[in-house]
């Protein structure tokens, strides 16, 4: 568009760290907007909570109804909502490009705050490609939006909190679950008791995460720990998992198996506005660089939520407070001493939230089999690129992802490298003996979401 909108502020994003920004930017008087790629407000933690039935409220529990809350507040501010928006585009000049219904829109920002939320890690084992074989955030969204549960026994392998979590919402709706196969050794219980004094600081999520455990263990849901060796096993369709645990090999039949070992940043926009970022060896990925507020090394654009470092949804939401309250300041609706005044209180609960974070990042750090696989395991889905293809590309000198893509399309699919855009960088950084930070991540441009050629033509 030659003339696009003027706003102060334009959000990407209606999770919490989104809704928050929005809610609070627009209580201090900014003209604010928010571009979401679903039809109504929630993001993926909050998908569907605003018209979600009591049953489903019930199967989920309390920290998803919580999130009524936040979308409640949301749609009693001033903040405009652009439901089905699939944001194309960001600018360093602070232009936001979407597609919605077919047609093209935009706005111009005085300040833009990305609140992209989070992705589930790649989870590359041999089989993961296999039909029947699912993310655990994946089933979860179909639990969210459509009441649309497993019919046969289900196993779910991997670590993180998610894993524990569905498995308790499963049980709940009355759904068989046959096993949860986890990763987690007695290595990394060791290694997160050095942070034991976070973890009793943040004791209500481990009460919360001992009664999920608990009542699967009610339910008769068999747990096998310290899984190794993780496969699917399967010619057009998942037949099995088998791995290894201390009692020796193990195999569970199943028709379906969800994968989950946490989840990392969102990055590609930060990614393709070239802002600076680093690797976060505790979390195992990139985040950008930003300060306190979330400004990234790009002028007037800030991040707010998981997309600048994984800390859940409460976090989100009082770091996208934080991003409102300084976006506000920028364009002027406060000062910097009533900015700061409001951001006081709202710090405090944030660290408070945040100081069990190391402690999970130890306990569920993912498996190096698990995220640099095998030489036969696929790696790029969309392209059938190979691990063991990347690292004959090395041997022929390439040296990072965005060679990967001369040297043999990687990460050049639908997908534009965020199914395998980490796994690639690891794999590469084991090949050349370096680290991660030194091989980098792929060079990401728009568009980050699919538009035609028509489509573009076309001005809202």
């Amino acid at each position: 568009m030659d003339n696009p909108e003027l706003v102060d502020i334009a959000i990407v994003g209606g999770g919490p760290a989104g809704m928050a920004a929005a809610t609070r930017a627009a209580k201090l008087g900014a003209s604010v907007v928010l571009l979401d790629e679903q039809a109504a407000p929630g993001g993926q933690i909050y998908r569907g909570v605003g018209g979600a039935p009591e049953k489903r409220l019930d199967i989920l529990g309390p920290d998803y109804a919580a999130g009524r809350i936040i979308v409640e507040a949301f749609q009693r501010s001033s903040a405009r909502h652009i439901g089905n928006a699939a944001v194309w585009q960001v600018t360093p000049e602070r232009t936001v490009h979407y597609l919605r219904d077919g047609r093209v829109g935009s706005f111009k920002a005085k300040r833009v705050i990305l609140c992209t939320g989070a992705m589930e890690r790649p989870f590359p084992v041999p089989g993961w490609t296999l039909p029947g074989v699912l993310t655990v955030g994946a089933a979860q969204i179909l639990l969210k939006t459509a009441d649309t549960v497993p019919a046969e026994p289900v196993v779910l392998a991997g670590c993180g909190p998610l894993l524990y979590l569905l498995g308790w919402q499963y049980v709940r709706a009355g759904v068989p679950v046959r096993a949860i196969v986890d990763t987690t050794d007695a290595s990394d219980k060791r290694r997160a008791l050095g942070h034991l004094g976070g973890a009793l600081a943040g004791w209500r999520y481990l009460k919360k995460g001992l009664a999920m455990m608990r009542a699967l263990r009610r339910a008769g849901v068999p747990f096998h720990e310290g899984a190794t060796s993780l496969s699917i096993e399967g010619d057009d369709a998942v037949r099995a998992i088998r791995f290894v645990d201390a009692r020796g090999r193990q195999r569970i039949e199943t028709p379906l198996v969800l994968l989950h070992q946490g989840v990392v940043p969102n990055t590609q926009f930060t990614w393709a506005l070239r802002a600076k970022h680093r690797w976060d060896d505790a979390q195992l990925c990139f985040v950008p660089l930003a300060d306190e507020w979330g400004e990234l090394s790009v002028p007037g654009i800030q991040v707010a939520g998981d997309g600048a470092g994984i800390g859940g949804a409460t976090a989100a939401a009082l770091f996208g407070e934080l991003a409102g309250l300084a976006a506000a300041c920028a364009v002027g609706r406060i000062d910097q001493a009533e900015r700061d005044r409001h951001a006081t209180p709202v710090r405090r609960q944030l660290a408070a939230h945040l100081r069990i974070r190391p402690f999970l990042d130890a306990l569920y750090r993912p498996k190096q089999q698990n995220r640099v696989p095998s030489d036969d395991v696929l790696v790029c889905r969309c392209e059938e690129v190979t691990a063991g293809t990347l690292r004959d590309h090395v041997r022929l000198g390439c040296t990072g992802p965005n060679q990967a893509k001369s040297f043999g399309r990687c990460g050049m699919g639908p997908c534009q490298g965020r199914l395998c855009g980490l796994t690639v960088t690891e794999v590469i950084a084991e090949a050349r003996g370096v680290s991660p930070a030194e091989v980098g991540y792929y060079r990401i441009r728009p568009p980050i979401k699919p538009i035609t050629l028509g489509e573009l033509a076309r001005e809202s």
